[in-house]
């Protein structure tokens, strides 16, 4: 099987280097962010929201991770993985929302002027030594926000890629369905070839008979 034929009858998706998604950068960010947020504005014993956040901040981070890695030879558990992931960062939002109402902060307006020039600096900014110099001087309520426009962000990305895988996949199937695409492919091509060695396999005789009767037309061999 030549190269190209292997190319054609490829069944594994290429793999996603999920270390170069704009979001799953970002949930890095959010995740070691949220470990500091957690180190100076919540008390180190006798809160379960501590673990809650981390927990929930790691396990965006890793649904991404174990989404994509899945995603090679199936499609319906990388689209659900990344879903999970989802889940997992809004109800991170929720707890950082939780942390501003109940210690009376403010949520700042989307059209604000801290609020345009925070969104501006998160989306273009994905890594987290972007972000450590600026959190390290933060107050609770600048933190906050800081983490809910994240997360608002890395949602916004993660929802149209996971449009495009399940448009992909609508198109394309699941691993099943394009081993069958290629074992039909593989057999199709087969099929063919056979039938062009037969038609050029009949035509040959067929010459063969008519250079025998031009031949014995002459006289045959002396």
């Amino acid at each position: 099987m030549t190269k190209d034929d292997k190319k054609q009858y490829k069944v594994l998706k290429k793999a996603v280097v999920w270390k170069n998604l704009y979001f799953y950068r970002k949930s890095d960010v959010i995740y070691q962010l949220t470990v500091e947020f957690c180190q100076r504005f919540l008390p180190p014993y006798g809160d379960r929201t501590v673990d809650q956040m981390v927990q929930a901040a790691r396990s965006g981070k890793q649904n991404i991770v174990e989404g994509s890695e899945d995603g090679q030879t199936s499609s319906e558990m990388e689209i659900k993985l990344l879903n999970v992931a989802r889940g997992s960062l809004q109800e991170l939002r929720a707890d950082y929302e939780d942390y501003i109402n109940t210690h009376h902060l403010n949520i700042w307006e989307k059209d604000s002027p801290r609020q345009q020039k925070l969104r501006s600096f998160c989306r273009s900014h994905n890594d987290y030594g972007d972000y450590a110099p600026y959190a390290s001087k933060m107050n609770d309520e600048e933190f906050a926000n800081l983490m809910l426009t994240l997360c608002h962000q890395t949602d916004k990305m993660m929802c149209g890629y996971i449009k495009q895988l399940e448009e992909r996949f609508v198109t394309e199937g699941g691993i099943k369905e394009r081993m069958y695409a290629a074992r039909t492919g593989y057999r199709q091509e087969q099929d063919a070839k056979l039938k062009a060695l037969e038609a050029e396999n009949a035509a040959l005789k067929k010459r063969i008979a008519e250079l025998e009767a031009e031949l014995k037309s002459l006289g045959g061999p002396r």
